[in-house]
């Protein structure tokens, strides 16, 4: 029997979802074999996390915590990647719009049924602020929007380190380098867990209905897939590139307002714990499916929370982060082999 390999040009989701899974297993089986042969215990390790991530509703609360962000970046990042958009500027946008929401917790005269909502609409229009600049760009010159999105992460870093230790540090020293602590909080949800992770997965669920049942949503699939046959329909290519920009920005915006009024309560640098590149890998993870960011999401953060577990048991920041690559890299190849089949050579009867 002969045959050739060949490529498709989508792979089958099952086939993917079994590559996808296979590939995180033999990313944690490497990462496995690296750390027994420098003398660590992988079993033990593995029975630590577990234990403490699942075994306790501290170690359940936790991880919802990091899954709030992560999946507001990751599908800020998705919705940019269905028009062909990279975002890169997610941690830009995400301090941009943790900045916002605390001038308006801070500033704001009001009680907090009207606080918190005026913080989630600064929030998201502080994000969106913040990629408007590489949206034009992108849409009317265009400008790459990897460099410019990434670039502005930096303006945004330096904008909060610089408000939070100078125009807005806290006046009664209670805390150094960052702001007062917020009049105003996001309600509990469950434990530590506020609403804003039952409001991101609202969110997501109504960005991946929108981009699935609605003619704005296949335009949008359509323009990403192919911007020149879009152009030819007469579908207005650079008028939804704009808008799903924005609305990208925005939410990554939002996820910043959810940080900063939900879990930490002051402004401060650092802020984010790099989530807006953390969502990269998220979109990456969900292969740029809304609904598939959930997903990734709680991968993602079972994954910090287990490298926080793992910092405890002796292990250093650089080992954690080369376990995340690790799983990032066999993703990366499983998913492109996903996309291969083995065909049969036909041979005519004689």
């Amino acid at each position: 029997m002969s045959g050739r390999i060949q490529r498709l040009p989508s792979a089958h989701p099952t086939v993917a979802l079994l590559a996808r899974a296979a590939a995180i297993l033999l990313a944690l089986l490497t990462a496995g074999v690296i750390l027994a042969a420098n003398g660590a215990d992988p079993l033990k390790l593995v029975a630590q996390v577990v234990k403490s991530t699942f075994g306790s509703r501290f170690g359940l609360e936790d991880v919802g915590l990091l899954v709030t962000p992560l999946i507001l970046t990751g599908l800020s990042v998705a919705v940019g990647l269905r028009i062909g958009a990279w975002n890169i500027g997610a941690e830009g946008q995400f301090y941009a719009g943790a900045f916002a929401a605390t001038g308006v917790a801070l500033f704001v005269p009001a009680p907090d049924f009207v606080l918190l909502p005026l913080a989630f609409v600064a929030g998201g229009l502080g994000g969106m602020a913040w990629i408007l600049v590489p949206t034009l760009a992108r849409a009317y010159a265009d400008v790459s929007e990897l460099i410019t999105t990434l670039l502005l992460n930096f303006v945004a870093v330096l904008l909060v380190y610089y408000v939070s230790t100078g125009p807005w540090l806290d006046p009664d020293g209670h805390a150094l380098a960052t702001t007062a602590r917020l009049p105003c909080e996001l309600p509990e949800f469950w434990g530590a867990v506020h609403w804003g992770f039952p409001l991101a997965v609202l969110l997501t669920v109504l960005v991946a209905a929108g981009l699935s049942f609605t003619r704005w949503g296949y335009e949008v699939r359509v323009s990403g897939s192919n911007p020149q046959a879009a152009r030819y329909a007469g579908m207005p290519f650079r008028r939804h590139l704009i808008l799903v920009m924005l609305l990208s920005g925005a939410i990554a915006g939002i996820a910043g307002m959810f940080e900063v009024v939900g879990t930490v309560h002051r402004l401060q640098g650092g802020i984010s714990n790099n989530f807006g590149y953390l969502g990269i890998m998220v979109a990456v993870l969900a292969r740029g499916s809304a609904l598939g960011v959930l997903a990734g999401a709680a991968l993602m953060g079972i994954i910090l929370n287990s490298g926080i577990i793992l910092q405890t048991q002796g292990l250093n920041v650089s080992t954690v982060l080369a376990i995340t690559g690790l799983i990032l890299f066999f993703t990366a190849i499983g998913d492109e082999l996903s996309h291969y089949r083995f065909v049969r050579n036909e041979t005519a009867s004689v």
